[in-house]
């Protein structure tokens, strides 16, 4: 079973809200649409859900094409990040209620209810109703549902996004075991590199309606295949500059210079955009960390175990990861040094160059 699209669009009015997009969603694995805000994700899953018109183009399921088949008739399922429980049902008949709107017997029903909420961890709360529930139950309750109708694609919208942190991660780490081995499509919706990298997968990275790359999660992180790809895949955001290469050597605004090497050498002279996730931007210089530059701090942030600073270099504004406390001073000039063996080259029609 696998889901494709085949050259599909979506308009807004006159504008071409969707642009137009091939892809194929195997099972097996997740896969993930990752993007900000408004570049396309819930779009493109209620196009795939049938929930959304599309303007052109083609929706296979299964070898069938389903584009003018209702959302009821694909036999799919979709939990969002907000709860969607009826409120007068108990746990039990929200689970339950795809099964019998499908006409299934009680005693299946039964059982495979009782079967998803074992997987969730919601047995003892069968009796209850949402409103008894914790926002984790709620969203628990949801994904049982998705479980138990056995559907041949599920679509998870942003589902963790209203929870709170520890029960994000709890379930995060539980998403890809709940659904292994079930043979449906799982496409999930999220805006946290963090979140995709974890599930694993595939990715498809969106930006403004379209996709800018697709492939195994981890290949996509390490080899973006354009700008917006580095981009979409970075959190914080990517710090990007414009070079010159002349000879052997990258010169940066603000007096930054170095020696290029590998691919990046051989590159013909001219202008690059050279982009480098921030934490191969440190304070303190290392084998790896040469290149030395200079800033003035903006914003520092103390996360945990890590310290940023958003520092303003020349005409750019840059940021900096590193492990441990650092005593940034915001307003102050402070030193920085990169790793210029973890910087991407793109040429400036975006597409990468080395």
């Amino acid at each position: 079973m696998a889901l494709e699209l085949r050259k599909v669009t979506k308009r807004v009015g006159a504008e071409l809200h969707i642009k137009e997009t091939s892809l194929i969603l195997e099972p097996g694995h997740f896969n993930v649409l990752l993007g900000a805000t408004g570049s396309g994700k819930t779009s493109l899953i209620k196009m795939m859900a049938g929930l959304d018109p599309i303007a052109s183009g083609q929706v296979w399921m299964d070898g069938q094409d389903v584009t003018q088949l209702n959302t009821q008739k694909r036999n799919i399922s979709l939990v969002h990040q907000f709860f969607i429980n009826y409120p007068h049902m108990t746990v039990f008949d929200n689970i339950a209620s795809p099964l019998r709107v499908a006409g299934m017997a009680k005693s299946e029903i039964q059982g495979r209810v009782e079967e998803a909420a074992d997987i969730l961890q919601l047995r003892p709360m069968l009796h209850r109703r949402p409103q008894e529930l914790s926002g984790g139950q709620q969203q628990r309750t949801a994904l049982a549902r998705a479980i138990a109708k056995e559907s041949k694609a599920v679509f998870l919208d942003e589902p963790l996004a209203n929870l709170d942190y520890k029960l994000r991660e709890e379930l995060r780490d539980q998403l890809p075991e709940l659904f292994a081995g079930r043979g449906a499509v799982v496409v999930y919706a999220t805006s946290e590199p963090e979140e995709a990298l974890l599930l694993g997968g595939r990715t498809a990275l969106m930006d403004d309606g379209r996709v800018t790359q697709f492939g195994v999660t981890a290949d996509i992180y390490r080899n973006p295949s354009n700008v917006l790809a580095a981009s979409v895949f970075s959190d914080p955001p990517i710090n990007t500059a414009e070079i010159v290469k002349q000879g052997d050597t990258a010169l940066m605004n603000a007096g930054v210079s170095w020696t290029l090497s590998g691919d990046a050498a051989g590159l013909a002279d001219g202008t690059y955009t050279v982009a480098i996730r921030p934490h191969h931007v440190v304070p303190v210089a290392d084998d790896h960390a040469t290149v030395h530059m200079s800033g003035r701090v903006q914003v520092t942030e103390l996360s945990g175990s890590e310290s940023s600073a958003h520092f303003e270099m020349g005409d750019s504004s840059w940021v900096s990861l590193s492990p441990g406390v650092h005593p940034y001073e915001v307003g102050e000039i402070h030193e920085f040094f990169m790793n210029p063996d973890a910087c991407y080259f793109f040429a400036p029609d975006g597409s990468r160059a080395a």
